[in-house]
């Protein structure tokens, strides 16, 4: 089955493929993959890092593209160490939070875990993998093989993570 490409924005055949340096590079490559995850209806998009402190998540741009994507019906993991600083930096993207908790699982990776865990973002069709996210330089590809260890990488921080963290509430009571 060949996915549609209408719409503005890259393809997963048009999305960054090598590697890429910089703080602005990340950041559209971030961008660019979800307004693609969005046209195309990924169905999962996992997305990890130590603190999402540095990632366009609270971007107007971002959330229109997770919006249009969430309304699919998709699932979306997050992981990382510490959801504190993704919490002060981006309210927009923890307003959009509540609205889609139903397909998000919000996971906090064990304290001696936090360096083992990647800076990336993992669909089924393309990754991004940030090698050194102080300098922001790293890859992305389509690649099978290194998207298969990426995957192995995450799924082991999954299993060692919490079962939940970054609720949707703060005050533990739901409306729903």
């Amino acid at each position: 089955m060949t996915n549609s490409n209408e719409g503005a924005g890259p393809s997963a055949a048009a999305l960054l493929e090598g590697r890429f340096e910089g703080r602005q590079a990340f950041r559209q490559a971030v961008r660019d993959a979800l307004a693609a995850a969005a046209r195309e209806g990924w169905r999962e998009i996992v997305l990890c890092d130590a603190d999402f402190e540095d990632w366009p998540l609270g971007e107007r741009a971002t959330l229109e593209a997770l919006g249009a994507w969430a309304a699919r019906g998709r699932r979306l993991v997050l992981l990382a160490a510490n959801f504190d600083p993704l919490v002060r930096q981006h309210p927009r993207f923890v307003g959009w939070r509540k609205t889609w908790d139903h397909i998000i699982e919000a996971r906090r990776c064990a304290k001696g875990d936090a360096d083992d865990l990647p800076s990336a973002i993992w669909t089924p069709h393309w990754f991004l993998h940030r090698l050194d996210p102080r300098h922001a330089t790293g890859v992305a590809s389509q690649d099978a093989e290194r998207r298969a260890q990426l995957r192995e990488q995450i799924d082991e921080c999954l299993r060692r993570s919490s079962s939940s963290a970054f609720p949707a509430t703060t005050l533990g009571l739901s409306g729903g």
